[in-house]
């Protein structure tokens, strides 16, 4: 059979048009995922290398720093949980404002300080807040060496998570040979036509507008797959939400709703119970939120109306285990005996436990109407085995590819929403980012299917002046401003969008072992918005109070800005107003005012990451009612895209030069 054959229908100009269309947007490689498993291998290994050069070489201060070390902990409650478990809950007892990076189902090793190195144990994380966490451990109790010395807890590396994502690329590999049981892998791919449906039905909900409308249209009518375009402040939430009450309606089946991140799932979570959705909540959210909680699997299974007879059990569990360990290590033939027998009963009740549990399991699982998890998340065991008529991934668009095929291979029919023109999945290695792993599978689906997105072209976030460099840069002029914010504005401002221009001011960048920041430009930011935020907070007594951002591209900026703010006092009456956070970390907010510290200057113009235009297309469209930008137009105008944003501000009117203010004073 000769390449693309198995494309042609018995139509043979009809075969030929379906083997061209192929052509035009990208027939895939045969070894499609033998290159994306190549792609994973390389990145595992540069992500586990990074990991344990940080576990290896680093003080504990500076594990703790990172977020991969929480120290001192205290243990405060335990019990034999299922599967013989030990479960055991714990809280950090100081250092609550430092990120970190421990989430549900990592691995993590407890440890005590007395001998660091040899006292450990490693468990899995099956709970986690800001607080704390609790731990299961594959032992009937913890060592000795846990009374003695201060306790603390390491993450280890996720091998979970990559052999998750390369038992999904390898059953992706076989299926996309099989040309009967593969369809739906092969149309994803490229190796098949995805077939379009003409317009059975005209979708029209009273609260969503046209865009929005013809986007679940489209998503209802997809019988292999939907991508849902959505644009910072154009409604992409609310649009899926309304898409998932019309799949339920249509087909009353089971959905599963996916992200690449916890806080995307939450969000999705809530907004589907508070639009009247059955939803459960695989893993444990991020958000402390006690409403949130009570959505998880964990919560449901608690309420459920058997976990009674489980409670007396686990006490019965518990009385004779408690019994058992009572005799001591020297105790004859009988004692022995008993102890064994009371184990024994310990063990024959946690075996009836865990059927009542799984019973419970599966009939709350059973009357959600949606299942919502993180990509990994998707194959947890509980649902390991579920298939759903629909998949849906949100934030697409910063989903690594092998992590959205674990999901994928769980459905018939496949939902992609996400924004390409904004930040991309993390990837740790470099040459990966440039290599392949960067561009995701909505991007690929993007350019192969342009006949299956449907943008979402009105926004109601920003102002239309805020907007309108985005638009033109990176979305071909097509977003609009919804009329209710258009020309919203703080009182007495007539400029909604900044540039000011610190070109030949002297607020040179400092590197320092490779952290980049820029003292001057700090200082410049601090005493601007402090000049303004008494005006504006008092102008604004009656709406509510002002909600201003600090973004700086570099983590370096980002802490010397705090420090900057902390030690202004013209700063500290307006510290609950003010968050300072990287541009990664602002992914999915929104602020009245936004400034931004570009922070690059120096005299080879170079600007490192700033040139990946997506990052600042998130940072500007933060912004609601006012838009600064801080940066040296000698630097960053060397590319394209910011020598075109100050052109865009002096063609309005809104560009200022540093040299208008005092700067002889910062």
């Amino acid at each position: 059979m000769k390449d693309g054959e198995n494309l042609c229908s018995n139509d043979s100009n009809k075969g030929k048009n379906s083997y061209f269309a192929l052509v035009q947007f990208g027939y895939p490689s045969m070894n499609y995922f033998d290159e994306l498993i190549t792609l994973l291998r390389e990145e595992q290994q540069f992500d586990r290398l990074q990991h344990e050069t940080l576990l290896l070489k680093s003080s504990l201060n500076e594990r703790r720093m990172q977020g991969v070390t929480w120290f001192p902990v205290q243990i405060i409650d335990m019990e034999l949980g299922r599967g013989d478990y030990l479960s055991v809950s714990l809280n950090r007892t100081n250092h609550y404002d430092i990120d970190h990076k421990f989430r549900f189902g990592m691995p993590v090793s407890l440890f005590s300080n007395h001998n660091p190195e040899h006292d450990r144990i490693d468990g899995i994380i099956s709970s986690i807040n800001r607080e704390g966490m609790r731990i299961s451990f594959r032992v009937d109790e913890l060592p000795e060496w846990s009374r003695k010395g201060k306790l603390g807890i390491d993450l280890l590396f996720d091998e979970y998570s990559y052999r998750e994502m390369f038992n999904a690329l390898q059953k992706g590999r076989e299926l996309s040979q099989d040309t009967k049981q593969g369809g739906f892998v092969r149309k994803l791919i490229g190796a098949e036509l995805i077939p379009i449906k003409s317009n059975e039905a005209f979708f029209a909900h009273p609260n969503l507008n046209v865009s929005q409308n013809k986007a679940v249209q489209q998503i209802l009518e997809a019988d292999t797959l939907a991508l849902l375009h959505g644009p910072p402040g154009t409604g992409k939430t609310t649009t899926l939400i309304q898409a998932v009450k019309a799949l339920l309606k249509k087909h009353s089946k089971q959905l599963l709703v996916v992200a690449a991140s916890n806080t995307a799932v939450d969000l999705l979570t809530e907004r589907l119970d508070a639009a009247g959705v059955t939803v459960v909540r695989i893993g444990n959210p991020v958000k402390v939120s006690e409403h949130l909680q009570e959505l998880t699997l964990d919560a449901k299974i608690d309420s459920h109306a058997a976990n009674k007879d489980i409670k007396t059990l686990q006490k019965q569990v518990r009385a004779y285990t408690e019994m058992a360990q009572k005799y001591k290590r020297n105790f004859g033939k009988t004692e022995r005996e008993q102890r064994k027998a009371l184990f024994n009963e310990a063990y024959r009740i946690r075996r009836e436990v865990d059927q009542i549990q799984d019973f419970i399991t599966t009939d709350v699982l059973n009357k959600a109407e949606v299942i919502t998890a993180t990509l990994v998340g998707a194959n947890h065991e509980v649902i390991r085995n579920r298939i759903y008529e629909t998949v849906i991934i949100d934030e697409a668009a910063q989903a690594l590819e092998p992590a959205c095929w674990i999901p994928i291979l769980k459905a018939h029919r496949l939902v992609l929403a996400g924004d390409h023109n904004q930040l991309p999945p993390t990837v740790k290695s470099r040459k990966l980012s440039r290599d392949g792993l960067s561009h995701t599978l909505f991007e690929k689906l993007v350019e192969r299917n342009p006949q299956l997105v449907s943008l979402l072209d009105i926004q109601y976030r920003m102002n239309e002046k805020i907007m309108q460099y985005p638009s033109m840069a990176l979305y071909n002029g097509l977003l609009r401003a919804d009329s209710a914010v258009a020309h919203w504005s703080l009182e007495e401002d007539s400029e909604p969008v900044v540039f000011i221009d610190t070109a030949g001011a002297g607020f040179e960048e400092t590197e320092i072992d490779g952290a980049i920041f820029n003292v001057g430009e700090a200082h410049f930011l601090a005493a601007h918005l402090s000049v303004h935020m008494g005006s504006w907070t008092a102008s604004l007594i009656n709406e509510g109070f002002l909600s201003v951002g600090v973004i700086a591209p570099y983590r370096k900026q980002v802490s010397l800005l705090h420090e900057v703010f902390k030690e202004d006092e013209r700063m500290k009456p307006f510290a609950d107003f003010i968050k300072i956070q990287t541009i990664d970390s602002f992914q999915g907010q929104e602020k009245d005012v936004i400034y931004i510290s570009l922070t690059r200057s120096n005299a080879q113009q170079q600007i490192g990451f700033l040139s990946d235009v997506r990052r600042m297309n998130v940072a500007m469209t933060r912004a609601k009612k006012k838009l600064v930008v801080i940066g040296d137009s000698a630097t960053i105008g060397s590319h394209p895209f910011y020598r075109e944003f100050i052109a865009y501000t002096e063609a309005i009117g809104h560009y200022h030069s540093v040299w208008e203010w005092d700067i002889s004073a910062i």
